[in-house]
Protein backbone atom coordinates (compact mmCIF):
# COMPACT_ATOMS: atom_id res chain seq x y z
CA UNK A 1 0.00 0.00 0.00
CA UNK A 2 1.34 3.17 -1.38
CA UNK A 3 0.50 6.01 1.36
CA UNK A 4 -0.13 9.69 -0.32
CA UNK A 5 1.32 12.39 1.11
CA UNK A 6 -0.87 14.76 -1.24
CA UNK A 7 -0.54 18.28 1.28
CA UNK A 8 3.67 18.49 1.56
CA UNK A 9 3.93 16.46 -2.38
CA UNK A 10 2.09 19.75 -3.44
CA UNK A 11 4.40 22.25 -1.74
CA UNK A 12 7.12 20.50 -3.44
CA UNK A 13 6.13 20.64 -6.91
CA UNK A 14 5.45 24.51 -6.61
CA UNK A 15 8.62 25.01 -5.14
CA UNK A 16 10.29 23.35 -8.23
CA UNK A 17 12.80 25.53 -10.34
CA UNK A 18 12.41 28.41 -7.72
CA UNK A 19 15.47 29.02 -7.05
CA UNK A 20 16.08 28.08 -3.73
CA UNK A 21 17.47 24.74 -2.04
CA UNK A 22 13.89 22.95 -0.61
CA UNK A 23 15.17 20.94 3.02
CA UNK A 24 12.56 18.43 3.85
CA UNK A 25 12.66 18.27 7.87
CA UNK A 26 10.97 16.57 10.70
CA UNK A 27 11.03 13.64 13.14
CA UNK A 28 13.18 10.70 11.75
CA UNK A 29 10.57 7.30 10.09
CA UNK A 30 7.95 9.78 9.38
CA UNK A 31 8.40 9.67 5.85
CA UNK A 32 11.03 12.25 4.30
CA UNK A 33 12.80 10.28 2.45
CA UNK A 34 9.59 8.61 0.80
CA UNK A 35 8.40 12.01 -0.16
CA UNK A 36 11.26 12.83 -2.23
CA UNK A 37 12.59 9.42 -3.61
CA UNK A 38 9.57 7.41 -4.36
CA UNK A 39 6.49 10.22 -4.53
CA UNK A 40 8.14 13.38 -5.66
CA UNK A 41 10.42 11.21 -8.20
CA UNK A 42 6.99 9.35 -9.59
CA UNK A 43 5.91 13.04 -10.27
CA UNK A 44 9.25 13.75 -12.52
CA UNK A 45 9.04 10.78 -14.30
CA UNK A 46 5.55 11.71 -15.25
CA UNK A 47 6.80 14.58 -16.28
CA UNK A 48 9.32 13.42 -18.77
CA UNK A 49 11.84 13.53 -16.23
CA UNK A 50 14.89 10.39 -16.96
CA UNK A 51 16.43 8.84 -13.85
CA UNK A 52 20.00 9.94 -15.26
CA UNK A 53 18.27 13.25 -14.86
CA UNK A 54 17.95 12.89 -11.19
CA UNK A 55 20.99 12.56 -8.73
CA UNK A 56 19.95 10.56 -5.28
CA UNK A 57 22.37 10.68 -2.35
CA UNK A 58 21.63 9.07 0.57
CA UNK A 59 24.02 9.64 3.75
CA UNK A 60 22.53 7.43 5.79
CA UNK A 61 23.28 4.29 3.14
CA UNK A 62 26.96 3.10 3.17
CA UNK A 63 27.23 3.56 -0.54
CA UNK A 64 27.52 6.82 0.09
CA UNK A 65 29.11 7.18 3.30
CA UNK A 66 32.27 9.15 1.29
CA UNK A 67 29.75 11.85 0.48
CA UNK A 68 29.43 12.69 3.80
CA UNK A 69 32.52 14.83 3.04
CA UNK A 70 31.48 18.23 1.13
CA UNK A 71 34.18 17.97 -0.92
CA UNK A 72 33.47 14.94 -2.68
CA UNK A 73 30.03 15.55 -2.64
CA UNK A 74 30.66 18.42 -4.56
CA UNK A 75 32.80 16.70 -7.00
CA UNK A 76 30.61 13.82 -7.34
CA UNK A 77 27.73 16.35 -8.38
CA UNK A 78 29.40 18.42 -10.44
CA UNK A 79 31.00 15.92 -12.26
CA UNK A 80 27.44 14.44 -13.35
CA UNK A 81 25.93 17.99 -14.46
CA UNK A 82 29.39 19.66 -16.20
CA UNK A 83 28.74 20.70 -19.37
CA UNK A 84 24.86 18.96 -19.69
CA UNK A 85 22.34 20.89 -21.42
CA UNK A 86 19.95 19.03 -19.31
CA UNK A 87 18.18 19.64 -15.91
CA UNK A 88 19.38 18.09 -13.17
CA UNK A 89 17.47 17.35 -9.66
CA UNK A 90 20.18 16.61 -6.53
CA UNK A 91 18.17 14.55 -3.72
CA UNK A 92 20.49 14.52 -0.23
CA UNK A 93 18.99 12.50 2.05
CA UNK A 94 20.06 12.95 5.86
CA UNK A 95 22.09 15.80 5.07
CA UNK A 96 22.99 16.59 8.99
CA UNK A 97 24.88 13.49 8.37
CA UNK A 98 27.58 15.58 6.70
CA UNK A 99 30.54 17.08 8.13
CA UNK A 100 32.61 19.59 8.15
CA UNK A 101 36.20 19.85 6.52
CA UNK A 102 39.21 21.93 7.52
CA UNK A 103 40.54 24.03 4.59
CA UNK A 104 43.68 23.10 3.31
CA UNK A 105 44.99 26.69 2.47
CA UNK A 106 43.71 28.49 6.03
CA UNK A 107 46.68 28.70 8.72
CA UNK A 108 44.19 28.34 11.47
CA UNK A 109 46.54 30.14 14.06
CA UNK A 110 46.22 33.84 11.73
CA UNK A 111 42.04 33.60 11.76
CA UNK A 112 40.58 35.08 15.08
CA UNK A 113 38.73 33.25 17.49
CA UNK A 114 35.31 34.31 16.51
CA UNK A 115 36.02 33.37 13.01
CA UNK A 116 37.32 29.92 13.38
CA UNK A 117 34.48 28.40 11.87
CA UNK A 118 34.99 29.86 8.35
CA UNK A 119 38.26 27.79 7.83
CA UNK A 120 35.95 25.01 7.17
CA UNK A 121 33.94 23.94 4.10
CA UNK A 122 30.58 22.53 5.16
CA UNK A 123 27.82 21.22 3.37
CA UNK A 124 25.70 25.13 3.50
CA UNK A 125 29.03 26.33 1.50
CA UNK A 126 28.45 23.47 -1.11
CA UNK A 127 25.08 23.76 -1.66
CA UNK A 128 25.19 27.20 -1.44
CA UNK A 129 27.73 27.20 -4.71
CA UNK A 130 25.39 24.05 -6.72
CA UNK A 131 22.52 26.30 -6.32
CA UNK A 132 24.08 28.61 -8.63
CA UNK A 133 23.98 26.19 -11.40
CA UNK A 134 21.03 27.27 -13.46
CA UNK A 135 20.72 23.28 -14.77
CA UNK A 136 20.41 21.77 -11.07
CA UNK A 137 17.33 22.00 -8.70
CA UNK A 138 18.20 20.98 -5.37
CA UNK A 139 16.66 18.92 -2.79
CA UNK A 140 17.80 17.65 0.56
CA UNK A 141 16.05 16.22 4.01
CA UNK A 142 17.37 16.63 7.41
CA UNK A 143 16.25 14.85 10.49
CA UNK A 144 16.59 17.65 13.48
CA UNK A 145 16.20 21.15 14.03
CA UNK A 146 19.73 22.36 12.99
CA UNK A 147 17.89 22.46 9.70
CA UNK A 148 15.41 25.44 10.56
CA UNK A 149 15.10 29.00 11.34
CA UNK A 150 17.91 31.12 11.97
CA UNK A 151 20.27 28.10 10.55
CA UNK A 152 18.39 28.07 6.97
CA UNK A 153 18.50 31.79 6.64
CA UNK A 154 21.82 32.41 7.81
CA UNK A 155 23.92 29.41 6.28
CA UNK A 156 22.00 29.17 2.90
CA UNK A 157 21.39 33.17 2.44
CA UNK A 158 18.20 33.15 2.79
CA UNK A 159 17.89 30.56 -0.41
CA UNK A 160 16.61 27.87 1.54
CA UNK A 161 13.17 27.07 2.05
CA UNK A 162 11.79 24.54 5.02
CA UNK A 163 9.24 22.02 4.22
CA UNK A 164 8.25 19.92 7.56
CA UNK A 165 6.94 16.95 7.17
CA UNK A 166 4.95 15.12 10.10
CA UNK A 167 3.60 11.76 11.05
CA UNK A 168 0.38 10.62 9.19
CA UNK A 169 -2.24 13.15 10.37
CA UNK A 170 -5.99 11.42 11.13
CA UNK A 171 -7.35 12.77 7.95
CA UNK A 172 -4.30 10.63 6.34
CA UNK A 173 -4.31 7.81 8.25
CA UNK A 174 -8.74 7.52 7.89
CA UNK A 175 -7.98 7.36 4.27
CA UNK A 176 -6.20 4.46 4.17
CA UNK A 177 -7.28 2.23 7.06
CA UNK A 178 -10.62 1.17 5.75
CA UNK A 179 -12.21 1.41 9.13
CA UNK A 180 -15.16 3.86 9.71
CA UNK A 181 -14.68 6.99 11.41
CA UNK A 182 -15.39 6.35 15.12
CA UNK A 183 -13.21 2.79 14.75
CA UNK A 184 -10.32 4.64 12.87
CA UNK A 185 -10.25 7.65 16.11
CA UNK A 186 -10.21 4.77 18.62
CA UNK A 187 -7.01 3.31 16.33
CA UNK A 188 -5.36 6.38 16.04
CA UNK A 189 -5.70 7.88 19.49
CA UNK A 190 -3.07 4.68 20.46
CA UNK A 191 -0.95 4.20 17.75
CA UNK A 192 -0.43 7.64 16.00
CA UNK A 193 0.29 8.19 12.70
CA UNK A 194 3.98 6.97 12.32
CA UNK A 195 3.74 5.53 8.87
CA UNK A 196 5.16 1.87 9.33
CA UNK A 197 2.99 1.44 12.46
CA UNK A 198 -0.02 2.53 10.37
CA UNK A 199 0.83 -0.15 7.64
CA UNK A 200 1.40 -3.12 10.05
CA UNK A 201 -2.03 -4.72 11.20
CA UNK A 202 -0.85 -6.53 14.23
CA UNK A 203 -1.32 -4.36 17.41
CA UNK A 204 1.18 -6.46 18.88
CA UNK A 205 3.83 -5.81 16.00
CA UNK A 206 2.55 -2.03 15.92
CA UNK A 207 3.21 -1.67 19.76
CA UNK A 208 7.19 -3.41 19.40
CA UNK A 209 8.03 -1.22 16.35
CA UNK A 210 7.26 2.33 18.08
CA UNK A 211 8.76 1.27 21.32
CA UNK A 212 11.99 0.18 18.93
CA UNK A 213 11.87 3.97 17.70
CA UNK A 214 12.88 4.96 20.86
CA UNK A 215 15.35 2.83 21.86
CA UNK A 216 16.79 2.01 18.54
CA UNK A 217 16.30 5.25 16.66
CA UNK A 218 15.65 8.84 18.78
CA UNK A 219 17.51 8.09 22.22
CA UNK A 220 20.53 6.65 20.40
CA UNK A 221 20.70 9.46 17.98
CA UNK A 222 20.29 11.83 20.71
CA UNK A 223 22.85 10.30 22.91
CA UNK A 224 25.59 10.43 20.06
CA UNK A 225 24.89 13.77 18.96
CA UNK A 226 24.79 15.62 22.14
CA UNK A 227 26.96 13.69 23.77
CA UNK A 228 24.23 13.29 27.12
CA UNK A 229 23.64 10.52 29.42
CA UNK A 230 20.62 7.93 28.13
CA UNK A 231 19.43 7.52 31.44
CA UNK A 232 19.05 11.09 31.74
CA UNK A 233 17.22 11.34 28.89
CA UNK A 234 14.87 8.04 29.42
CA UNK A 235 13.55 9.89 32.72
CA UNK A 236 12.70 13.03 30.86
CA UNK A 237 11.19 11.86 28.08
CA UNK A 238 9.06 9.54 30.69
CA UNK A 239 7.99 12.48 32.34
CA UNK A 240 7.30 14.74 29.39
CA UNK A 241 5.27 11.67 27.85
CA UNK A 242 3.02 11.70 31.16
CA UNK A 243 2.53 15.54 31.56
CA UNK A 244 1.16 16.04 27.98
CA UNK A 245 -0.69 19.52 27.96
CA UNK A 246 0.14 20.29 31.20
CA UNK A 247 2.15 23.51 31.91
CA UNK A 248 5.88 22.74 32.83
CA UNK A 249 9.64 24.60 32.82
CA UNK A 250 12.76 23.52 32.95
CA UNK A 251 12.72 23.97 37.15
CA UNK A 252 9.61 21.96 37.79
CA UNK A 253 10.87 19.16 35.36
CA UNK A 254 14.29 19.28 37.84
CA UNK A 255 12.55 18.95 40.86
CA UNK A 256 10.05 16.01 39.38
CA UNK A 257 13.91 14.45 38.66
CA UNK A 258 15.06 15.13 41.38
CA UNK A 259 12.37 13.72 43.59
CA UNK A 260 12.54 10.44 41.85
CA UNK A 261 15.95 9.51 41.26
CA UNK A 262 18.09 12.51 40.00
CA UNK A 263 19.44 14.21 42.83
CA UNK A 264 21.10 17.84 41.63
CA UNK A 265 19.38 17.41 38.61
CA UNK A 266 20.07 22.17 37.76
CA UNK A 267 17.61 24.12 35.69
CA UNK A 268 20.46 24.23 33.43
CA UNK A 269 20.33 20.51 32.78
CA UNK A 270 17.12 19.84 31.71
CA UNK A 271 16.98 22.70 29.49
CA UNK A 272 20.00 21.08 27.57
CA UNK A 273 18.01 17.75 27.87
CA UNK A 274 14.84 19.71 26.43
CA UNK A 275 16.43 21.13 23.87
CA UNK A 276 17.86 18.04 22.30
CA UNK A 277 14.07 16.43 22.36
CA UNK A 278 12.68 19.35 20.40
CA UNK A 279 16.02 19.32 18.80
CA UNK A 280 15.45 15.64 17.38
CA UNK A 281 11.29 16.78 16.52
CA UNK A 282 10.19 14.21 19.71
CA UNK A 283 8.29 16.98 21.18
CA UNK A 284 7.20 20.64 20.37
CA UNK A 285 7.10 23.37 22.68
CA UNK A 286 3.66 25.91 22.77
CA UNK A 287 4.85 29.10 24.06
CA UNK A 288 2.57 30.61 26.66
CA UNK A 289 0.89 34.44 26.05
CA UNK A 290 -0.87 37.32 27.57
CA UNK A 291 -3.79 37.39 25.48
CA UNK A 292 -4.69 41.21 26.65
CA UNK A 293 -1.42 42.27 27.67
CA UNK A 294 0.36 40.71 24.13
CA UNK A 295 3.11 39.63 25.60
CA UNK A 296 4.62 36.09 25.90
CA UNK A 297 5.43 34.56 29.11
CA UNK A 298 8.96 33.26 29.99
CA UNK A 299 7.77 30.49 31.46
CA UNK A 300 5.79 27.53 31.92
CA UNK A 301 4.83 26.44 28.79
CA UNK A 302 3.87 23.07 27.12
CA UNK A 303 5.30 20.32 25.66
CA UNK A 304 3.17 18.41 22.96
CA UNK A 305 4.42 14.87 21.30
CA UNK A 306 5.24 14.78 17.71
CA UNK A 307 3.08 11.89 17.98
CA UNK A 308 0.65 9.88 20.18
CA UNK A 309 1.34 6.50 19.33
CA UNK A 310 5.07 7.35 20.11
CA UNK A 311 3.71 9.06 23.35
CA UNK A 312 1.76 6.03 24.20
CA UNK A 313 4.98 3.66 23.43
CA UNK A 314 6.95 5.44 25.92
CA UNK A 315 4.83 4.70 28.36
CA UNK A 316 3.74 1.02 27.66
CA UNK A 317 0.58 2.00 26.35
CA UNK A 318 -0.46 2.32 30.02
CA UNK A 319 -1.89 5.88 30.09
CA UNK A 320 -4.55 6.11 27.37
CA UNK A 321 -5.84 9.56 28.25
CA UNK A 322 -8.77 10.46 25.86
CA UNK A 323 -8.49 13.53 27.16
CA UNK A 324 -5.04 14.73 26.62
CA UNK A 325 -4.55 12.94 23.56
CA UNK A 326 -7.41 14.72 22.07
CA UNK A 327 -5.28 18.10 23.01
CA UNK A 328 -2.34 16.74 21.26
CA UNK A 329 -3.51 15.89 18.42
CA UNK A 330 -5.26 18.47 17.87
CA UNK A 331 -1.98 20.90 19.04
CA UNK A 332 -0.36 18.96 16.20
CA UNK A 333 -3.30 19.42 13.04
CA UNK A 334 -2.95 22.81 14.06
CA UNK A 335 0.83 22.90 13.58
CA UNK A 336 0.26 20.74 10.41
CA UNK A 337 -2.24 23.17 8.72
CA UNK A 338 0.81 25.69 8.88
CA UNK A 339 -0.77 27.88 12.05
CA UNK A 340 1.17 28.96 14.88
CA UNK A 341 0.16 27.86 17.77
CA UNK A 342 0.48 29.25 21.31
CA UNK A 343 -1.00 28.56 25.26
CA UNK A 344 -3.09 31.53 26.10
CA UNK A 345 -4.11 32.96 29.33
CA UNK A 346 -6.43 35.66 30.08
CA UNK A 347 -6.63 37.11 34.13
CA UNK A 348 -9.88 38.27 35.15
CA UNK A 349 -12.09 37.31 38.35
CA UNK A 350 -15.02 35.37 38.62
CA UNK A 351 -18.17 34.93 41.45
CA UNK A 352 -19.14 31.78 42.76
CA UNK A 353 -22.29 30.98 44.92
CA UNK A 354 -22.06 34.79 44.96
CA UNK A 355 -18.67 35.69 46.04
CA UNK A 356 -16.38 37.68 43.95
CA UNK A 357 -13.19 35.59 44.01
CA UNK A 358 -9.56 37.34 43.45
CA UNK A 359 -8.32 37.79 40.13
CA UNK A 360 -6.35 34.68 38.35
CA UNK A 361 -4.98 33.33 35.25
CA UNK A 362 -7.79 31.27 33.10
CA UNK A 363 -6.59 29.29 30.01
CA UNK A 364 -7.17 28.90 26.53
CA UNK A 365 -5.92 25.71 24.97
CA UNK A 366 -4.72 27.21 21.98
CA UNK A 367 -4.00 30.96 20.58
CA UNK A 368 -4.10 30.13 16.35
CA UNK A 369 -2.28 32.79 14.27
CA UNK A 370 -2.51 32.99 11.27
CA UNK A 371 -0.90 36.70 9.53
CA UNK A 372 -3.71 39.18 11.02
CA UNK A 373 -5.91 36.12 11.41
CA UNK A 374 -6.52 34.68 15.18
CA UNK A 375 -8.79 32.04 16.30
CA UNK A 376 -9.19 31.23 20.17
CA UNK A 377 -9.60 26.98 20.47
CA UNK A 378 -10.43 25.03 23.92
CA UNK A 379 -10.02 21.65 24.00
CA UNK A 380 -12.80 19.91 25.45
CA UNK A 381 -13.71 16.19 25.04
CA UNK A 382 -16.49 16.59 27.37
CA UNK A 383 -18.88 19.50 28.19
CA UNK A 384 -21.88 17.54 29.58
CA UNK A 385 -22.68 19.47 32.61
CA UNK A 386 -23.02 23.03 33.44
CA UNK A 387 -19.81 23.93 35.42
CA UNK A 388 -17.81 22.16 32.98
CA UNK A 389 -19.51 24.19 30.14
CA UNK A 390 -18.86 27.54 31.80
CA UNK A 391 -15.08 27.03 32.53
CA UNK A 392 -14.36 26.11 29.28
CA UNK A 393 -16.17 29.21 27.38
CA UNK A 394 -15.54 32.00 30.43
CA UNK A 395 -11.99 32.44 28.73
CA UNK A 396 -12.53 33.07 25.58
CA UNK A 397 -15.33 35.54 26.58
CA UNK A 398 -13.22 37.45 28.40
CA UNK A 399 -10.71 37.92 25.29
CA UNK A 400 -11.88 41.63 24.74
CA UNK A 401 -11.98 41.35 21.33
CA UNK A 402 -13.83 39.60 18.36
CA UNK A 403 -11.89 37.20 17.02
CA UNK A 404 -13.21 33.92 16.43
CA UNK A 405 -14.00 31.34 19.21
CA UNK A 406 -13.95 27.74 18.72
CA UNK A 407 -14.57 24.56 21.24
CA UNK A 408 -13.65 21.32 20.30
CA UNK A 409 -15.35 18.20 21.62
CA UNK A 410 -15.03 14.78 21.76
CA UNK A 411 -16.57 12.62 19.28
CA UNK A 412 -18.51 13.93 15.95
CA UNK A 413 -20.72 16.58 16.72
CA UNK A 414 -21.46 18.59 13.69
CA UNK A 415 -20.52 22.29 14.12
CA UNK A 416 -23.42 24.60 15.35
CA UNK A 417 -23.06 28.47 17.16
CA UNK A 418 -24.35 29.31 20.70
CA UNK A 419 -26.20 32.40 21.58
CA UNK A 420 -22.38 33.98 22.64
CA UNK A 421 -20.90 33.35 19.18
CA UNK A 422 -18.87 30.78 19.75
CA UNK A 423 -18.40 28.00 17.53
CA UNK A 424 -18.51 23.63 18.53
CA UNK A 425 -17.48 20.97 16.42
CA UNK A 426 -16.15 17.69 17.23
CA UNK A 427 -13.14 16.11 16.84
CA UNK A 428 -12.90 14.04 14.25
CA UNK A 429 -15.21 16.77 12.00
CA UNK A 430 -12.51 18.80 12.62
CA UNK A 431 -9.95 16.82 11.69
CA UNK A 432 -11.23 15.45 8.84
CA UNK A 433 -11.67 18.89 7.88
CA UNK A 434 -15.50 19.02 7.28
CA UNK A 435 -15.70 22.48 8.50
CA UNK A 436 -15.05 25.77 7.15
CA UNK A 437 -11.72 27.32 7.51
CA UNK A 438 -11.25 27.89 11.16
CA UNK A 439 -9.34 31.13 10.45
Amino acid sequence: MVIERDRPLKRLIAMMHNGRIKIITGIRRCGKSFLLARLFKEYLHQQGVDDSQIIEIALDKKQHEAMRNPNKLYQYVVEKIEGQDKQFYLFVDEIQLSYKIKRADVDESQVPEEDRELIYTTFYDVLNDLMTRSNLDIYVTGGNTKMLSKDVATNFRDRGVEIRLHPLSFAEYYSISGLDKADAWEEYLVYGGMPLAVLEKDPREKEAYLASLFERVYVADIVERYQVAESYVDDLLDVLASNIGGLTNPSRLANTLNSVRRAGTTDKTVKKYLDALEDAFLFTKARRYDVKGKAYFDSPAKYYAQDVGLRNARLNFRQIEETHLMENILFNELVLRGFAVDVGSVRFAKTVDGRLLPERWHEIDFVVNSGSQRVYIQSAFSIHDAEKHQQEIMPLLKTGDSFRKLVVTGGNRKMHTDENGINYVGIIPFLLEEIDKIV
